[in-house]
């Protein structure tokens, strides 16, 4: 659903979306499902900010999605030379943590009600087809589980074995738990503050 912004002028009644609106104060959102056509929009709108040279916010609020599309957004924003400025508003699971703490270190902000989830790579839809195939599918995941944990491993400090430990399971974490990880940097009460940065 769009959204839009009426202004009443002298000259009339202007209708804008919000969302362009958003865009022009550099403000970006990773939100709902990541996949291709999420990584699509995010692309388009990074390279139109990184034009010039002012911070950009990204806000996630995501349950993740496909990791393919989630690591295309992950180098966009690893490519970005703007300052990126990250908040987590409602939830950041999955490829959306990992996305959420590969921000810029000191720049990685969670609302105090907002929570994260990390786990291990997971393969989706029917398995089939012959053994080789299964095979090969499986050692495809674990590369897979492997880069996306080394992707946590260096953007939190933590070593590789206690990522692999850490996404075992669903470990889902409360902002505090987030912070004391290295997922993000600092508790902030509002996303309207200028001082957060």
């Amino acid at each position: 659903m769009s959204i839009s912004y009426i202004d009443e002028t002298s000259r009339g009644t202007q209708s804008f979306p919000v969302d362009a609106l958003l865009l022009t104060e550099r403000k970006v959102f990773i939100e709902g499902m990541i996949d291709e056509n999420a990584a699509s929009e995010f692309t388009r709108k990074m390279m139109f900010l990184s034009r010039s040279d002012g911070p950009i916010d990204i806000y996630i609020s995501s349950q993740g999605g496909k990791i393919e599309s989630g690591l295309a957004m992950y180098d966009i924003i690893q490519g970005c030379r703007c300052k990126i400025n990250m908040y987590c508003i409602g939830n950041a699971s999955s490829m959306a943590a990992v996305l959420f703490a590969s921000g810029q270190k000191g720049r990685r902000f969670i609302l105090p009600h907002s929570s994260v989830m990390i786990h291990e790579a997971i393969l989706q839809g029917d398995i089939s087809g012959s053994a080789t195939s299964i095979r090969r599918l499986s050692d495809s995941i674990i590369e897979t589980r492997d880069l996306v944990n080394s992707i946590l491993a260096k953007h939190t400090g933590k070593t590789l074995e206690e990522i692999n430990r850490s996404t075992l399971f669903n470990n889902f974490m409360n902002a505090k738990e987030a912070v004391a990880f290295g997922i993000c940097d600092k508790i902030v009460k509002s996303v309207f503050e200028k001082e957060n940065v």
